[in-house]
C-alpha cells in the first residue's frame, strides 16, 4: 500500500518525506504547516484560511497569474485547505516537472506578497464564501454541532471565521500571525510518486533552508474542562430538517480508535450500515443519513448527520438514538463485525491507490503523531478488535453527558429542542 517511506530533517528543522511509487508518472507534493482554526484567538477566526487565500495571490517575484500559468500550464493542478490543525499547499504534476513546481510552493510559503489591494479584494471572496455556506444548511448544521461540542472553545468556532471577524482581520495581524505560526519547526514537506529521496531533500534545503524560527505556540487544550452544551434549534424556510448528533470522544493518540473506527462502519458508514438499513429503507426517513469520526490530537468527535422528513423528524431521532443504543447493549454478530473490518480495509487500500491520497497520509501522519503509520499496521489493529472491544469503546462513549445535537427545521423553536433533549436520555 504504502511505498518505500523515507524521512529526513534539513538544517533548519523542517521534515522531508518521499513515498516512492516506481508503478506511477507524476508527482504529489505538499508543504503542511501545523497551524489551523484551533490556534486562532477569536479576534481573528479565520485567519488560518484568510492566509491559505492569499498566499495564491503572488509573491515578491511572481503574480497570481504566473503562479496559476507555471503549474496548470505545465498540466498540474494545484491547491490547499485549511483544517483545525494544518494547512496544506499541495500540487499534483507529472514527475519531470516536479523541481520548478516546487518552487513555486516554496515561494509561495516564503515570500507572499500580501499586498493591501489583494487583501482588500480576497476579504470580499471570503465573505461570500461565508455567504454561501449560510446557505446550506447541511453545512450550518455542522457548525452549530462544533458550537456545542467545544462551547467558547477554538474548535468550536467555524474555520472561515465570521464576517465581522474577517473584516476586522488587518495586514498587520496577516504578517504577525504568519511569521508565528509558518516556523521550521511546524512544516513537513511530502513528495508521493515517481521520486528519489536525497534530491528531494537537497531541492527543498536549497529553497526552504534559510526559513528560520523554531516552533509554533501551542494551542488551547480541549480536555474535560472545556464545557459542552446539549442543544440547538435553528428555525430556517427550508425543505427537510437536517439534524447533526455528536459524541465527544477521545484525541487521535487513543488505541481505542480502532474500534471505534469499526463502530462508526457498523452504525452509518455504508448502505449496509444500521442507520442507512434501519432509517432510510426500512422506514423511508431520509435520504442521506451516515456516521464519521473526526479527531484531533486531544479530542474528536463521533458525527450522525441526517437529512430528514420534517414531519416525521421526532421518530427519525428516535430510530437514530436506538441504533446508539444497541452499540453498548448488544454485542455485535460475527459477520457484521467481518463486514466493517472488510469495509474498512478496503477503503484504506483502495485510498492509498494514487499519488496524492499517499501524499496526503504521509502528511497527516508526520504532523499528527510525529511519524508515519504504516497502513499495514492499521489493517494488523482493526483486525485484532473484537466485539467485547466494540461493545465496551461503545459503552465509555455514547452517554447523554457526552453528546449534543443541532438542528435547523422550519419554524424552530423550544418544543424541538424539548423532543431533541428527551431522546437523548435514551443513551444514559
Amino acid at each position: 500500500m504504502l511505498m518505500n517511506v523515507k524521512v529526513s530533517r534539513i538544517s533548519n528543522g523542517i521534515r522531508i518525506a518521499t513515498a516512492r511509487m516506481d508503478s506511477v508518472e507524476s508527482v504529489a507534493m505538499g508543504v503542511w504547516v501545523a497551524v489551523g482554526g484551533r490556534h486562532e484567538p477569536a479576534r481573528l477566526a479565520g485567519i488560518s484560511h484568510f492566509i491559505e487565500h492569499l498566499l495564491f495571490k503572488g509573491t515578491r517575484t511572481r503574480s497570481a497569474r504566473d503562479i496559476s500559468q507555471a503549474i496548470e500550464g505545465r498540466g498540474g493542478y494545484f491547491n490547499a485547505f485549511t483544517q483545525e490543525e494544518s494547512t496544506c499547499y499541495y500540487a499534483r504534476v507529472a514527475a519531470e516537472h516536479r523541481k520548478p513546481v516546487f518552487d513555486i510552493l516554496a515561494d509561495m510559503y516564503l515570500n507572499p506578497r500580501f499586498a493591501a489591494d489583494d487583501i482588500d479584494r480576497e476579504r470580499g471572496v471570503i465573505t461570500e464564501e461565508i455567504s454561501m455556506y449560510k446557505d446550506q444548511p447541511h453545512h450550518v448544521v455542522q457548525e452549530l454541532l462544533g458550537e456545542l461540542l467545544w462551547w467558547k472553545h477554538p474548535l468550536g468556532r467555524a474555520l472561515i471565521g465570521t464576517e465581522k471577524t474577517v473584516r476586522g482581520i488587518s495586514r498587520a495581524d496577516i504578517l504577525n500571525y504568519k511569521k508565528s505560526r509558518y516556523l521550521p519547526g511546524s512544516t513537513v514537506v511530502i513528495f508521493a510518486g515517481k521520486v528519489d529521496h536525497e534530491p528531494c531533500v537537497q531541492m527543498v534545503e536549497r529553497l526552504l533552508g534559510r526559513a528560520s524560527g523554531g516552533e509554533g505556540r501551542a494551542y488551547v487544550q480541549a480536555g474535560r474542562g472545556v464545557p459542552q452544551q446539549d442543544v440547538k434549534v435553528l428555525g430556517k424556510d427550508i425543505e427537510q430538517t437536517h439534524l447533526a448528533i455528536g459524541v465527544r470522544i477521545f484525541g487521535r493518540h487513543d488505541r481505542r480508535r480502532y474500534a471505534l473506527k469499526l463502530l462508526s462502519v457498523m452504525l452509518g458508514e455504508n448502505m449496509s450500515s444500521r442507520l442507512f438499513q434501519v432509517v432510510r429503507e426500512k422506514h423511508g426517513l431520509a435520504y442521506s443519513v451516515h456516521s464519521s469520526m473526526h479527531m484531533y490530537a486531544d479530542t474528536g468527535v463521533l458525527d450522525i448527520s441526517a437529512g430528514v422528513d420534517t414531519k416525521r423528524m421526532a421518530k427519525a431521532v428516535e430510530l437514530i438514538v436506538r441504533e446508539m443504543a444497541k452499540m453498548k447493549e448488544s454485542p455485535v454478530g460475527a459477520k457484521e463485525l467481518r463486514r466493517a473490518k472488510d469495509y474498512a480495509i478496503g477503503q484504506l487500500r483502495i485510498g492509498l491507490e494514487n499519488t496524492g491520497s499517499q501524499m496526503m497520509w504521509v502528511g497527516e501522519n508526520l504532523l499528527g503523531y510525529g511519524k508515519v503509520i504504516s497502513p499495514d499496521e492499521v489493517v494488523r489493529r482493526i483486525e485484532a478488535v473484537d466485539a467485547d472491544d466494540i461493545r465496551e469503546v461503545a459503552g465509555q462513549v455514547i452517554h447523554h453527558r457526552n453528546t449534543s445535537a443541532a438542528m435547523i427545521t422550519p419554524g424552530g423553536g423550544d418544543p424541538h429542542a424539548f423532543m431533541l433533549r428527551e431522546q437523548l436520555q435514551a443513551l444514559s
